[in-house]
């Protein structure tokens, strides 16, 4: 029976895990390290912890079913995943990466995979044609969509079919989407990455990571670095992912149902120079969003008058929390200048819009009501 995404949240389709589970509702938590063997050549499926553990093969299981893929890892954290990825590439190798990333990748690609041999072209992939930047040497096309912090949206299938023309990966980072609103691999992707601290946890507990794939001989190139560098999510992290995912669809809805308030909200306030929310007719990337998406999520980024504004409304704000990271039941607003940015060259955050006037927030599950009624008072009193 193929089930419905809100189904799959909760119920993983023939699932020989679940027959083992002595009919548990919550899929129980192997904390071991390691699995006896009744004999030699006489496995119970199971050897080592790192390479796979049954609670950590009933998430990835249910992530891949939610992309749409053959295969999906889960890693210890996002970055351990977008790590794991570019261990496929060689000295030498060229990535084209979208110059509005998360900075931490950023951090990553510039600070190891450049110091390993491999180069990278940066370039705003949601107006720019790619293939000005392609060289004999170009292995993968990376972006995220919508990117992090700028909202810029791709046309991930017309790069899909640029990549495939040019035998290169595309990789899609899902984090701001989840699965719930947008499928890559179903749109020409070869690899979707998530942080799965994000919308899949959705509980601001945990630190994860995923990729998935359709590609048989992708996921065996990933397993095998999987397996060979460790970075492996723990059976208790494990189970508190499964957890958070039951609730993926009603968290999704609800935070981008207040989402939408907000951000008309903030366009209509004059301290506001502009607001970059895709649900919004005015994004460039709204019409796209409709065609390649169930959605559009719950980021909202938006500039203010001055820096000054900025930071006091960081300063003021009490039920949304000042804080990192995103996609929880919490609201939270970012700072990207000094916070997910900070080690982005300034030259190179300016040029793509990161300005100490830049506010990010990640919309969860309260009231809407109460997320106006707190905004406006940072706002009157800053």
């Amino acid at each position: 029976m193929a089930y419905t995404v809100e189904t799959k949240c909760l119920h993983q389709e023939a699932s020989d895990n679940i027959e083992k589970a002595y009919g548990a509702i919550s899929f129980p938590i192997y904390q071991t390290a390691t699995f006896a063997h009744r004999g030699v050549g006489e496995s119970t499926g199971y050897d080592y912890s790192r390479l796979q553990n049954p609670t950590r093969e009933q998430l990835e299981k249910t992530v891949a079913s939610l992309e749409k893929g053959i295969d999906a890892i889960a890693f210890s954290s996002g970055m351990s995943a977008i790590a794991a990825v570019m261990e496929l590439f060689r000295p030498g190798d060229h990535v084209i990466a979208d110059a509005d990333l998360y900075g931490g990748s950023v951090r990553l690609f510039q600070k190891i995979s450049e110091k390993n041999g491999i180069t990278f072209s940066r370039a705003d992939l949601s107006s720019e044609d790619v293939q000005q930047y392609l060289t004999e040497n170009t292995k993968a096309i990376y972006i995220e969509t919508p990117t992090n912090p700028m909202m810029h949206v791709t046309d991930i299938r017309k790069l899909s079919e640029i990549a495939k023309a040019h035998h290169l990966l595309l990789i899609v980072d899902n984090t701001f989407m989840s699965p719930y609103f947008q499928n890559p691999l179903e749109l020409g992707a070869d690899i979707v990455v998530h942080s799965g601290t994000k919308y899949l946890n959705g509980h601001n507990d945990v630190i994860a990571g995923f990729t998935v794939t359709a590609d048989q001989e992708l996921a065996e190139k990933l397993r095998f670095i999987f397996k060979t560098t460790g970075a492996c999510l723990a059976p208790f992290d494990s189970w508190l992912v499964l957890r958070g995912i039951k609730t993926l669809a009603l968290r999704m809805e609800k935070a981008q149902e207040n989402a939408m308030k907000l951000a008309n909200w903030l366009e209509g306030k004059k301290q506001v120079t502009r607001v970059i929310y895709p649900g919004l007719a005015s994004h460039p990337g709204h019409e796209l969003m409709k065609k390649q998406s169930r959605g559009f999520g719950a980021m909202i980024t938006f500039e203010v008058e001055s820096s000054a504004l900025a930071r006091s409304i960081l300063s003021r704000v009490k039920l949304i929390q000042f804080a990192e990271s995103l996609g929880g039941t919490e609201t939270l607003i970012t700072y990207p200048a000094t916070q997910t940015h900070a080690d982005v060259p300034q030259e190179e955050r300016e040029k793509i819009g990161i300005t100490d006037r830049i506010l990010r927030i990640s919309t969860g599950i309260e009231g809407a009501e109460d997320l106006l009624k707190d905004l406006e008072q940072a706002f009157e009193t800053a």
